[in-house]
């Protein structure tokens, strides 16, 4: 094969990589627009107003606390609630994964 067919063929697969990747970012971000935001804010650093309502500190979810703990942890918080949040029962395991890939580029 020519060294031009492999960085072709390299590079066709760096896309679709990155494709994949774009699109799990987005179904992520729709998730978290639709179920997350109105709490966590767009940018995850927290909605001062809610939290307030809610007597907490802060709810922010791309803090340092919060960005060292592992996935299996987070997806936890996410499928069955912690403290104050609720458990999202409606969210399907496929986008629980999407939204807490979406928080971790948050977190960037």
């Amino acid at each position: 094969m020519s060294k031009l067919v492999i960085v072709a063929m390299f590079g066709l697969g760096v896309v679709g990589i990155s494709s994949s990747a774009a699109l799990a970012a987005d179904a992520g971000k729709a998730v978290f627009e639709k179920s997350c935001v109105s709490c966590h804010g767009a940018d995850g650093k927290g909605n001062s107003a809610m939290a307030k309502m809610f007597g907490e500190k802060e709810l922010n979810i791309v803090d340092k606390e919060t960005t060292a703990k592992k996935d299996d942890a987070l997806l936890k918080v996410i499928a069955e609630g912690a403290g104050k949040m609720p458990a999202q029962k409606t969210l399907s395991k496929d986008e629980q994964k999407q939204v807490l890939g979406y928080v971790r580029s948050l977190a960037k």
